[in-house]
């Protein structure tokens, strides 16, 4: 993957974090507005430090777009949450793909990003994929798994 293409798909994926948290902060109370504002900050201090990549490479960084669609408004606790945590593997994945550049710095920036994704998105509900980034591996197909049958019993 080229480095400055993959810094493209991150920082689209943080333009579209911070619209979202923005939603989710503004329509949150109390701790878990609090959290919301402090993941907002932190996708816009990652989306920055991309810019800066972006232009220090030579490119002219993209600008976000006016709005940007969710899957749902939030306007539960349960609902902020949820929201959340799904911007927060969206971004990780797109982090995922940078830790396959040659660029030693831009890996460990890109792990650490996924770091501190996967930390957030825990911290909002405790669970966590096999492999933080990936997708989902694709449903079998009914009868395409395999089959265990119990062990053969000894007659006399």
């Amino acid at each position: 993957m080229r480095a400055d293409r993959g810094l493209e798909a991150a920082l689209a994926a943080e333009h579209a974090a911070v619209y979202a948290y923005g939603v989710i902060a503004a329509r949150s109370t109390g701790r878990l507005r609090t959290e919301m504002t402090a993941a907002y900050n932190a996708h816009r201090a990652r989306r920055d430090q991309l810019r800066t990549m972006i232009i220090e490479m030579g490119g002219t960084p993209a600008e976000p777009t006016a709005v940007y669609e969710l899957p749902v408004t939030p306007s539960t606790a349960a609902q902020a949450v949820e929201l959340a945590v799904l911007v927060e593997r969206r971004v990780t994945g797109t982090y995922l793909e940078l830790t396959a550049s040659a660029d030693t710095a831009l890996r460990k920036m890109a792990a650490l990003a996924m770091q501190e994704c996967v930390t957030r998105s825990y911290g909002l509900r405790p669970e966590i994929d096999t492999f933080p980034g990936m997708p989902p591996a694709p449903a079998a197909s009914p009868g395409s798994s395999p089959t265990v049958s119990p062990p053969a019993t000894a007659t006399d």
